[in-house]
């Protein structure tokens, strides 16, 4: 009988461990289904724009899109501006 249980036993950690992994890919899927097709041109548009008026880089634009409830949607958009000496330039 222990050859049994230790068969039966090893057969609940691989479904376990099957388990889990099936949960992580869902998770991966479902966050990267809510982003719009249109982002990353979006973020390329974005880029050109403030480029126009400061060179940056483009590793310092950061652009995401998070679903909140069915009827609510936010873009966030982050942009970590150089160091100027003249600080009046942007006025």
């Amino acid at each position: 009988m222990a050859l049994l249980d230790f068969f039966l036993s090893r057969k609940k950690q691989t479904s376990n461990i099957a388990k889990e992994r099936l949960q992580i890919i869902v998770a991966e899927q479902r966050r990267g289904n809510n982003e719009p097709p249109y982002l990353p041109d979006l973020k390329r548009d974005i880029l050109a724009v403030i480029c126009q008026y400061i060179q940056i880089d483009p590793e310092m634009l950061h652009v995401q899109f998070e679903q909140k409830g069915d009827d609510i949607s936010v873009l966030e958009l982050n942009v970590t501006l150089p160091e100027t000496e003249d600080t009046n330039k942007f006025r």
